[in-house]
């Protein structure tokens, strides 16, 4: 039977858990003044009050320190995603639901959302992240890509043979999750490096622009996808 940890351990544990938090927090502060360039170890060792030792005993490279100080931006992103959509069973309002709770999340945290989808970083393996590459609670890519499979199965004509999609298909399902991500991206950029005051673009809330391009999309996309009748 295994033993519950000792009170020395649990000790140990929140304390490593400390370290890495306030490492990550040093990370997001250094990107924030000035990208992804001013992260170095030796930096984040110096900003953290650790040394470098320490620090690269936590992670093996920069992209691997970087790739983990986003970790609970995306399971937040996705939670939220979740949460909207578990209201509903229909694949057309889930998908709406969806992208109003990502560009709410987007707008109502936009330095975290500049951390992990505005800012050019090196790339870390998948394996890196605490985040499950693939896995639909944890992965915001993922838990799309599975509205737009549910999308295409049950508006759309697509059909599984054997349990999978054909691979021609399948390429479609993610050309459909990266329209619909980029449309959102597009609109939630634009309103964090625009703000209201913008003289070039006459300020649209973001309700009305998410509701209209949603419409859009979601038209275009029963335009460019279905499959023909017979």
């Amino acid at each position: 039977m295994t033993q519950p940890p000792s009170q020395i351990q649990q000790r140990k544990t929140r304390e490593a858990q400390a370290r890495r938090d306030h490492i990550f927090a040093v990370v997001k502060a250094l990107i924030k003044q000035g990208g992804a360039r001013e992260v170095t170890i030796r930096k984040v060792a110096q900003e953290a009050g650790f040394s470098t030792t320490v620090v690269y005993s936590l992670f093996k490279d920069k992209a691997t320190l970087i790739t983990r100080a986003m970790d609970d931006d995306l399971l937040a992103l996705v939670g939220v995603m979740k949460n909207a959509a578990a209201v509903s069973a229909d694949p057309l309002q889930r998908l709406r639901l969806a992208g109003h709770a990502y560009v709410r999340f987007g707008l109502a945290h936009p330095d975290e959302y500049a951390l992990v989808f505005m800012e050019p970083r090196p790339h870390a393996p998948v394996e890196a992240a605490e985040v499950q590459h693939g896995n639909a609670e944890q992965d915001p890519y993922a838990f799309a890509h599975g509205l737009l499979q549910a999308l295409a199965v049950e508006c759309l004509g697509f059909v599984f043979k054997d349990g999978v999609l054909s691979s021609d298909d399948a390429r479609k399902v993610h050309l459909m999750t990266q329209i619909f991500w980029q449309g959102l991206h597009g609109l939630v950029s634009l309103h964090i490096v625009m703000g209201e005051d913008d003289p070039w673009a006459p300020y649209i809330a973001p309700q009305t622009g998410v509701d209209a391009m949603l419409d859009v999309l979601i038209a275009g996309l029963f335009q460019r996808f279905r499959v023909a009748a017979g």
